[in-house]
């Protein structure tokens, strides 16, 4: 089979081809480089969707509805979940099929969750590289699911076109956003659960957190409340989803925020390909050990110890 052959397959929205090219970047295997700048110029037609929030929010339920409306509206739809790794396996603990059943026999959704498989970095990259092949296979929605709100959480949903941020009653959420900056990067906020007491304080307290911080292009989020086991809110959720999308298409902030986007994919690529070559560098990882070691008994500092290898780099 030639390189030529899988690209067509991939843009063909064949399903195989497209889970073998996301296992291709995943695992940084030879030639995925290659792949992704031949499918670069198919790409731009996604309209990508961050779900981020603090784990037992219901993102899965929320995205799995999600995901079921725009099918009833005749959309192809992509679902990326990123899942913790597997301490034994190295795999997501959560599979991709256990998690959305009914929507895995759908031939218009593809799903793929994404482990972090304890690598140094990359899997924000791969994330992204896999919403790139999704979107160069024809898929219009791409939802992008992560679990929890820490830092490669920011990153990943970084380069999503909205994010929607998914809090709970009485989980003490709001707080939390707080910690992790998600109040900055969320462009819609989810209540779910919202048949749970609490609803309105958790309500009332998001919208004292929305008004301490304008932003700068004057979207104000809105808030959103739904029951996603019920299939409640959802409609409300897609047309929030919408008006932001006609937001950003009416404004020169969507051009800016493809740029942020762009520059970020850049500057994450670098940092990878920098790290990848300083440790493929002969005796690197040998001596990442002895400077480890080093700096472990106070004989060194690591900033001398990042230096030396540097000069290694130069």
């Amino acid at each position: 089979m030639s390189e030529m052959t899988f690209i067509e397959r991939i843009l063909a929205g064949e399903e195989r081809a497209i889970a073998r090219a996301i296992s291709k970047v995943e695992d940084d295997a030879e030639g995925a480089a290659d792949l992704m700048k031949a499918l670069f110029p198919h790409t731009g037609r996604a309209f990508v969707i961050g779900i981020t929030g603090a784990p037992g929010a219901g993102k899965s339920s929320l995205v799995d509805r999600l995901a079921a409306l725009y099918r009833e509206r005749g959309e192809r739809v992509g679902v990326v979940a990123v899942d913790p790794s597997s301490p034994f396996s190295g795999g997501a603990i959560l599979g991709d099929r256990i998690r959305m059943n009914r929507l895995g026999l759908d031939p218009g959704i593809f799903i793929r969750s994404m482990a972090t498989r304890g690598q140094l970095g990359g899997l924000a990259r791969a994330t992204v590289d896999a919403v790139t092949i999704l979107d160069a296979a024809g898929f219009g929605r791409v939802i992008v699911e992560t679990v929890g709100v820490g830092q490669d959480e920011i990153e990943i949903v970084k380069a999503a076109d909205v994010t929607c941020v998914v809090l709970v009653p009485g989980m003490g959420d709001d707080v939390q956003a707080i910690k992790a900056g998600i109040m900055e990067i969320g462009d819609i906020f989810v209540i779910n659960k919202a048949d749970r007491d609490g609803v309105l304080r958790t309500e009332k307290e998001l919208q004292a957190l929305l008004s301490l911080s304008a932003r700068e292009d004057g979207w104000h989020p809105p808030i959103v409340k739904t029951v996603a086991t019920e299939n409640k809110g959802v409609d409300e959720l897609a047309a929030a989803i919408e008006r932001f999308r006609e937001f950003q298409r009416n404004e020169r902030r969507g051009n800016e925020r493809r740029a942020a986007i762009a520059r970020w994919r850049i500057l994450d690529l670098l940092r990878e390909r920098l790290l990848a070559r300083a440790l493929n560098e002969p005796g690197a990882v040998e001596r990442l050990n002895e400077l480890a070691a080093e700096v472990a008994d106070k004989t060194r500092d690591p900033y001398s110890a990042v230096d030396e290898m540097m000069r290694d780099l130069i």
